[in-house]
């Protein structure tokens, strides 16, 4: 008997989802930034655990309605929580409930969900069991909740042994070996925006997005050309920087994680293009693969 199911990673922004779903595949696939809102669409992660496949659906967080492309991003997370089989939903240790309180309030549909508090490695137990207490008026609304710590891998085993538990008898849904249904373009566009993200400060990062123009594999190196996509004719020469400088080293940072991923030498090189009012723009965001904005 094997079992598969979709199980969406539901928080709020920052809230660690795209580096726990990394850490249980054991590999990186998704974008990780310490900076609030850096997911934008949906992706996924396929996990073997025994005789069950668990198909994780990583979301951006959930906020406040603000550009066309934050309302895309909360239209995504509240989408992926409809459509799926499970909800984890992932609380640092430090969240109050408030945060919580809101999730059930966004959970029209009812779906089962387990709660995962994160980060519990940098707490005091003390603290750590004061925070799964507060938890306790809401026993009758959640399935089971399970403490981890991303780095040292703690809980891991357990949260995925519960998951299976509550996901339907299936056939596989994808070949056992895929580590991701996602296209290779839209993780190397991930990395990019990754690198941006780590060596670029304010609120550029958040201005930007970066389109794979073409990618062309050969046995032993892949060659990308990719554009990186800003607001303001201001913001060229902070992406720029001072002789190169700045897209050298995203470039760079982008460059190692793909090589790491394809197990092969990589060739990447970035443009940069300013196109005003993108993020509030429906046409060009549906043209650049944002494609249910409302």
């Amino acid at each position: 008997m094997t079992k598969a199911g979709f199980v969406s990673l539901i928080g709020r922004p920052n809230a660690g989802k795209s580096t726990l779903m990394n850490s249980l595949l054991g590999e990186k696939i998704a974008m990780v930034s310490q900076k609030a809102n850096a997911t934008r669409r949906r992706s996924n992660a396929i996990v073997m655990h025994e005789d069950t496949q668990i198909i994780f659906v990583d979301t951006p967080g959930i906020h406040e309605r603000e550009k066309i492309l934050n309302q895309y991003m909360l239209d995504e997370a509240l989408k992926a929580m409809g459509d799926c089989d499970l909800i984890v939903y992932l609380a640092p240790v430090t969240d109050g409930v408030e945060h919580y309180e809101k999730f059930l309030k966004l959970n029209a549909n009812k779906v089962k969900h387990i709660i995962v508090i994160a980060k519990i490695d940098q707490v005091s137990q003390e603290k750590l069991f004061k925070r799964i207490s507060s938890y306790s008026p809401y026993a009758d609304q959640f399935e089971a909740l399970i403490p981890i710590a991303v780095p040292k891998k703690l809980g891991h085993n357990e949260l995925l042994k519960v998951i299976s538990k509550h996901l339907p008898e299936s056939p596989f849904l994808f070949d056992p070996e895929d580590l991701t249904s996602e296209l290779v373009r839209d993780i190397y566009s991930g990395f990019i925006r990754e690198g941006i993200f780590e060596n670029i400060s304010d609120e550029i990062p958040y201005e930007s997005d970066v389109i794979i123009d073409s990618i062309q594999e050969e046995e032993k190196i892949d060659r990308i050309r990719a554009t990186i996509i800003i607001e303001k004719e201001s913001q060229k020469g902070i992406i720029i920087g001072k002789g190169g400088d700045s897209i050298k080293r995203i470039g760079t940072y982008a460059r190692n994680k793909i090589e790491i991923l394809s197990g092969k030498k990589a060739f990447l090189e970035l443009q940069v293009t300013v196109k005003k009012g993108w993020t509030k723009d429906k046409n060009f965001l549906k043209e650049i693969g944002y494609e249910n904005v409302k």
